[in-house]
């Protein structure tokens, strides 16, 4: 069998604007109390895992998940965090920290008014026409579209690739949900989950002979809650 390189995604653990339901990109907020525990508990679910590489998108709230990850971990001292703001989330603009809801209400009332209701689709809205949609509504149209994003969020995928392909490593990759979600969509053929990422859920995929394979999605089973 050729060498291949194993991706291991956690999105981070819950934080305030997580909690409070306000929609959080480029925006930061720290990790709640649960957040912490999530992290801790995700941790040690992977302690025996040695990796390879540890990468983090730059925002505070996956650099400060990774440390709890991390610190439960058997080879935490063999560890050089490298951080890469191509692995941020997607930016919602002018809607960073406003309620959810307001975002996704004027998304609802803007399709409606095209004749669209959204309560009567068979499934959700495709994520490059909700991107694109949603950069029209910011009023500065600073949101990223797809197109936007996916090129940022390709060219960190491709630096990875580059430097780690056909090693047979494990490399642990920080970062967030959309973010995770879209890559994982873009990459592996004929994926078609559309669940919300868990806090500090796991997803892996395996990159190999040129083709990417999802080896695990949304994996949350392997937490280990201190008794």
């Amino acid at each position: 069998m050729s060498n291949g390189v194993t991706f291991y995604f956690m999105r981070h653990g819950e934080t305030i604007f997580n909690h409070n339901g306000q929609m959080q990109g480029w925006s930061d907020a720290p990790l709640t109390a649960k957040g912490i525990e999530q992290a801790r508990a995700s941790g040690r679910g992977i302690a025996d895992i040695h990796f390879d590489a540890v990468y983090s998108s730059d925002l505070h709230r996956t650099q400060e998940t990774l440390r709890y990850v991390l610190d439960e971990n058997h080879h935490k001292d063999h560890y050089e965090v490298q951080l890469m703001k191509e692995l941020r989330e997607v930016f919602f603009g002018s809607f960073e920290g406003q309620p959810a809801s307001n975002l996704f209400g004027a998304v609802d009332e803007h399709l409606l008014a095209a004749g669209i209701d959204v309560k009567k689709m068979d499934k959700p809205i495709e994520m490059p026409k909700l991107l694109k949609l949603v950069k029209h509504l910011d009023p500065e149209h600073l949101a990223e579209n797809y197109l936007e994003f996916w090129d940022r969020i390709e060219s960190g995928l491709l630096v990875l690739l580059n430097k780690h392909a056909g090693t047979n490593q494990k490399i642990l990759i920080m970062s967030h949900g959309m973010a995770i979600s879209n890559l994982i969509h873009g990459l592996v053929a004929d994926f078609e989950g559309n669940q919300p990422l868990a806090n500090c859920s796991l997803s892996i995929v395996e990159y190999r002979d040129g083709q990417f394979r999802l080896n695990a999605f949304n994996q949350t089973n392997h937490f280990i809650y201190d008794k």
